[in-house]
């Protein structure tokens, strides 16, 4: 059965809590309040490796009353482009689309994130095409697809993100949405199609970026509020415009992850709630 979640459910990343196992992680969200997670691959991977069965991890997440959103990120899904990771996302290739819909199935997830890290000069009627194609396999597993736009690509703000999710045309097809993307790509929140927005990542920023980009995003995002990324303007636009996704909270911080699990899943959750509290 996959889950099912929607506009207010909280949703504990994987990115705010990279180096927990999965029984402390699903613990932790359920008793901070959260009503899903997302997962990278490897993050099932490594709990199989450990000794949990599909049904081990089916029961934890029953008894803890927690679903599984999405898988996060496939990177590799469009033909003869490259996917564009450093070094340090390399793990994320490890696990194949095909891995992705086998997780998915297993743990009846909602959704699967794709994102292009490196799409180059690919033109937009490509990466619809390859996106309403991996749309129709995703469909087969009966899994939700959200367009990850990323502000140092080709796919740099919503509306193109948007735009392309519009033009592959399927029905199960939607964009993620970033909190820390939006900011840095500089778009209004008013361009924000939010009848587009399947998926949501809540984090902040300070008003100046940093030079490296992707330094910034994967080691010194802050908590939502913390910042200048208008969170609860953000979530009251997505409200109004009726957007049905789940809220996650996508914290990459290097200090944020140094501190106890519980202690990070209950600040993410409270910062959460603060902001839609504030919209």
């Amino acid at each position: 059965m996959r889950a099912s979640l929607g506009f207010g459910d909280l949703v504990l990343c994987a990115g705010s809590v990279p180096a927990s196992g999965l029984p402390e992680r699903v613990a932790a969200a359920a008793e901070a309040g959260f009503a899903g997670l997302s997962l990278f691959p490897h993050d099932y991977r490594r709990a199989r490796e450990s000794g949990l069965s599909d049904a081990d991890l089916r029961a934890l997440l029953r008894d803890h009353g927690i679903a599984v959103a999405e898988i996060d990120p496939l990177l590799a899904w469009l033909p003869g482009v490259d996917a564009g990771v450093g070094e340090a996302g390399r793990a994320f290739l490890e696990t194949g689309e095909d891995g992705f819909y086998a997780i998915a199935d297993a743990l009846g997830a909602r959704s699967i994130n794709a994102a292009l890290a490196d799409p180059r000069d690919t033109p937009f009627t490509a990466i619809a095409d390859g996106f309403a194609a991996l749309c129709e396999r995703a469909a087969k597993h009966e899994l939700l697809v959200t367009l990850e736009f990323l502000p140092w690509t080709r796919i740099r703000d919503c509306a193109t993100a948007a735009e392309i999710v519009a033009r592959a045309g399927a029905a199960n097809g939607g964009v993620m949405l970033d909190a820390w993307h939006r900011l840095r790509s500089g778009a209004p929140i008013t361009a924000i199609d939010a009848a587009r927005v399947r998926g949501i990542q809540l984090c902040d920023a300070p008003a100046a970026a940093e030079p490296d980009p992707v330094e910034e995003t994967l080691h010194r995002r802050l908590l939502p509020g913390e910042g200048e990324a208008e969170v609860p303007a953000l979530l009251r636009h997505l409200a109004a415009g009726g957007c049905t996704a789940p809220i996650g909270v996508e914290v990459f911080s290097d200090a944020l992850a140094a501190e106890p699990l519980r202690d990070v899943a209950r600040r993410c959750a409270a910062a959460a709630r603060h902001c839609l509290a504030a919209h």
